[in-house]
């Protein structure tokens, strides 16, 4: 998310007339340093934000964003890295799949602008869905690269223009949801076969940290450097000055009742203060937060687990969402390591992952 508003950012802020393209990863077979729906945003003067690959690919997908700006016409790519040959882009840097990416040129009054529709959800609380053809049968000049965002069942048989597989479409585009997961889809009606590429847009985390310690400043920073929201609840009296320059917000307590915690939420809990850190136990586990961290020895927290169960009902999928001792097992003992551990487990948190060694892990790197 934090590449998508970069590039939101810049493509609104760019000058007028100037002409760019979006490169945009949609299908990955095997490795790849990047992922499907990584983007590269290209200006005709050969500037260029954001990126597909680990530096294999930017320089061949420059000249072929630029070529989609000079021609006006959209085109896919496919790299193929498997191969051991000198000639190949990408052998030496890490690279052994085959990525497909999609050059789209830009035109602000288009409807179907993929920057004009991402900026439209990116504040959204609630996974997206945006479809983009990526090949046809028929006409492929008129709508490769052809992007619209699913809202609902009826609104997107409104304006999606092939009738003939919108409904196998839609049900797709369901299952992709659900799982949280993009694809490439093959849809086939009459007289249309369409390459689709489904792409599941999330929300972007929200941590807020309950602390006004000395040890609140590095999660604050680590969050912001991942385009995280950030939002600090302690006394503003208490906060250093640091803080609120890299916090999205700082809230007194006495609002805690009206933060827009969600699904996608983080709750860190370091006050460092027994009856404080309980008190906000208490009021997290009313809320839709899917990671609860709370700092301090086990002890103190099977402490604390007896005294809410004197007062409340917690179930086990309560205990699950609480992380006590929070932070992964890295060997931290200062404020910026603790905070490294800690984000790095809400990360492996919202991606179902066990956040182990890489060297342990057995297949792909990116397989669920």
């Amino acid at each position: 998310m934090k590449e998508i508003r970069a590039i939101i950012e810049a493509y609104n802020s760019a000058i007028p007339g100037v002409k760019a393209a979006l490169a945009t990863v949609v299908r990955v077979e095997g490795s790849s340093y990047r992922r499907t729906g990584a983007r590269m945003l290209v200006w005709e003067d050969g500037n260029f934000l954001g990126g597909i690959s680990g530096g294999c690919l930017e320089g061949d997908a420059l000249r072929r964003a630029q070529k989609a700006i000079a021609m006006h016409k959209p085109s896919v790519i496919t790299y193929d890295t498997t191969q051991e040959d000198a000639s190949q882009i990408g052998v030496g840097l890490g690279c052994n799949g085959i990525i497909d990416v999609l050059f789209t040129p830009l035109h602000k009054e288009d409807a179907n602008n993929p920057i004009v529709l991402l900026a439209s959800v990116v504040n959204t609380r609630t996974p997206r869905c945006m479809v983009t053809i990526m090949a046809t049968t028929t006409d492929e000049q008129t709508y490769l690269g052809e992007a619209w965002l699913f809202t609902d069942d009826a609104a997107f048989k409104q304006i999606f223009p092939f009738a003939t597989v919108v409904d196998e479409l839609i049900t797709t585009i369901h299952l992709a949801v659900d799982k949280k997961q993009s694809l490439v889809y093959t849809a086939t009606g009459q007289n249309a076969a369409l390459k689709i590429f489904i792409e599941i847009i999330e929300p972007v985390v929200q941590l807020f940290i309950f602390g006004a310690q000395y040890d609140v400043l590095p999660l604050v920073q680590c969050a912001a450097a991942l385009g995280w929201q950030a939002t600090v609840v302690a006394n503003p009296a208490k906060i250093g000055k640091a803080v609120f320059g890299a916090a999205t917000a700082v809230l007194h307590p006495d609002g805690i009742n009206h933060l827009p915690i969600d699904g996608y939420s983080a709750m860190v809990l370091m006050a460092h203060d027994y009856k404080t850190d309980l008190r906000h136990l208490r009021f997290a586990l009313t809320t839709k937060a899917n990671y609860i961290g709370l700092l301090g020895p086990k002890k103190r927290s099977n402490k604390m687990f007896d005294e809410l169960g004197a007062t409340m009902v917690v179930t086990e999928n309560d205990y699950q969402r609480i992380y006590a001792p929070a932070g992964l097992d890295i060997g931290a003992n200062n404020p910026e390591e603790i905070a490294l551990s800690i984000i790095a487990e809400i990360r492996s948190c919202f991606a179902g992952r066990k956040g182990m060694s890489l060297k342990l892990r057995e297949g792909s790197i990116y397989s669920n």
